[in-house]
C-alpha cells in the first residue's frame, strides 16, 4: 500500500500535557519533495531499480576506463582462444577466464565483458536522448494544445493521432536504412546514434503530449489561473509561473518509464542490423550476432540479454517507484 501523500505532522501536545510540564515541541512542516522521498524510499523495489540504474549509468560513462583497468580492449581479436574447428570459444562457459571474466565471442575472440561496457554508452544514451527529445516536444505542444483550445487543440491533437497510427519502427527502420554515412559534421556509427535519437524522440512525443494536455484543460479553469488572469498576467506567465509546475510530476514519471522503451527500441534496430554497425558494439548486435553459434556458445547471447533484461526491469521499478511517490492516489 502507498502512504498517503499528506501524511500528518507530529501533533502538538495538549493543554493538558503542558499543565503537566511537558516541553512543547516544535511542528516541522514538509515539502512536496521531501514527502514524496519519505514515500520512494519505503519502497524496496524502486531504491533497488534506482541504484542499479546509477550504476549503469557510471558503466556507460567510465567505460572507456573501466575496460582500461580491465585490461581488454572491445575491439582486440584473440583467434588463438577460438577453436579453429567450429569458430567457438575454447573451454566452457564460452571461453570465461581470469583474463575473459564473461568469455570471448565466436569467430573472432573479441572480449564480451568489454563489448558489453560499450554497448551500454549506446544503449543508455539512446535511451536518455530521444526521452528528452519527446518530452520536450511533447510538454511544449501538450501545453499550447491544453491552455489555448480550440484550432490550436483541434490541430495538434490530430497531428497526435497520426503518429500514434504510424508504425514508429518501420519508419526507423527505412530512414536508417537510406541515412548517408556522413551529416552534419558525424560519421559512421555517431550519423545512426544521432538519427535514433531524433526519429525515436520524435515519435514519442504525441505519448507525453497527450499527458500533458489533459492537465492544462482542467487547471486553466482553477481559480488561481483566473486570478492571475483577471491580475493582468500575460499567457507566458501564466503558461510557465502557474501551469508548469504542477505538470512537473507526471512529465518526471513519463520521462522514468519512457526510457526503458526506447533501450528497446534502440536494441531491435541494432538486432535487425539497421542500428550501430560494426565494430561499435551494440546490445541488440551482440544478440544478433549470436543467433548463429547460440546452440554451441550460449554466452554469447545470454550476456546481453541478460544485460537488456536487467536495465528495462530496474528503470521500470524505479518507474513505478516514482509515480507512486509522487502520486497521492496512486497504489500498487
Amino acid at each position: 500500500m502507498t502512504a498517503p501523500l499528506h501524511e500528518p505532522a507530529e501533533m502538538a501536545p495538549s493543554a493538558a500535557d503542558l499543565k503537566a510540564g511537558m516541553p512543547k515541541e516544535k511542528v516541522q512542516g514538509r515539502s512536496l519533495g521531501r514527502i514524496a522521498w519519505e514515500r520512494l524510499k519505503r519502497d524496496k523495489l524502486a531504491l533497488g531499480g534506482g541504484v542499479i540504474v546509477a550504476v549503469l549509468v557510471l558503466v556507460a560513462v567510465f567505460a572507456p576506463l573501466i575496460a582500461h583497468l580491465y585490461g581488454q580492449d572491445p575491439d582486440s581479436y584473440h583467434e588463438n582462444l577460438i577453436d579453429p574447428l567450429f569458430s567457438t570459444p575454447k573451454g566452457s562457459l564460452g571461453g570465461a577466464s581470469g583474463d575473459h571474466w564473461l568469455g570471448v565471442e565466436s569467430v573472432n575472440g573479441r572480449d564480451i565483458f568489454a563489448r558489453l561496457l560499450y554497448g551500454a554508452r549506446i544503449s543508455l544514451l539512446v535511451g536518455f536522448l530521444s526521452a528528452l527529445v519527446a518530452v520536450a516536444l511533447g510538454t511544449v505542444l501538450g501545453v499550447l494544445a491544453g491552455y489555448f483550445g480550440g484550432w490550436v487543440d483541434a490541430l495538434i491533437s490530430r497531428v497526435m493521432d497520426a503518429l500514434l497510427s504510424f508504425p514508429p519502427l518501420l519508419f526507423i527502420i527505412a530512414l536508417v536504412s537510406v541515412m548517408p554515412n556522413d551529416m552534419l559534421g558525424m560519421s559512421g556509427t555517431s550519423v545512426r546514434v544521432f538519427v535514433m535519437i531524433l526519429v525515436i524522440g520524435f515519435f514519442g512525443w504525441p505519448n507525453v503530449g497527450r499527458v500533458v494536455r489533459a492537465q492544462p484543460l482542467s487547471l486553466r479553469e482553477r481559480e488561481y489561473v483566473e486570478a492571475a488572469t483577471r491580475l493582468g498576467a500575460g499567457k507566458s506567465h501564466i503558461i510557465f509561473k502557474e501551469l508548469m509546475p504542477n505538470l512537473v510530476a507526471p512529465i518526471i514519471v513519463y520521462t522514468t518509464m519512457m526510457i526503458p522503451t526506447n533501450i528497446l527500441n534502440e536494441a531491435a534496430l541494432s538486432f535487425l542490423g539497421v542500428g550501430v554497425k560494426p565494430p561499435s558494439s551494440s546490445w541488440g548486435q551482440m544478440l544478433s550476432s549470436a543467433l548463429s553459434y547460440y546452440e554451441t556458445d550460449p554466452m554469447y547471447m545470454v550476456v546481453p540479454g541478460v544485460a537488456i533484461f536487467v536495465t528495462v526491469l530496474s528503470f521500470n521499478l524505479l518507474g513505478d517507484g516514482v509515480r507512486d511517490a509522487l502520486d497521492p492516489r496512486g497504489s500498487r
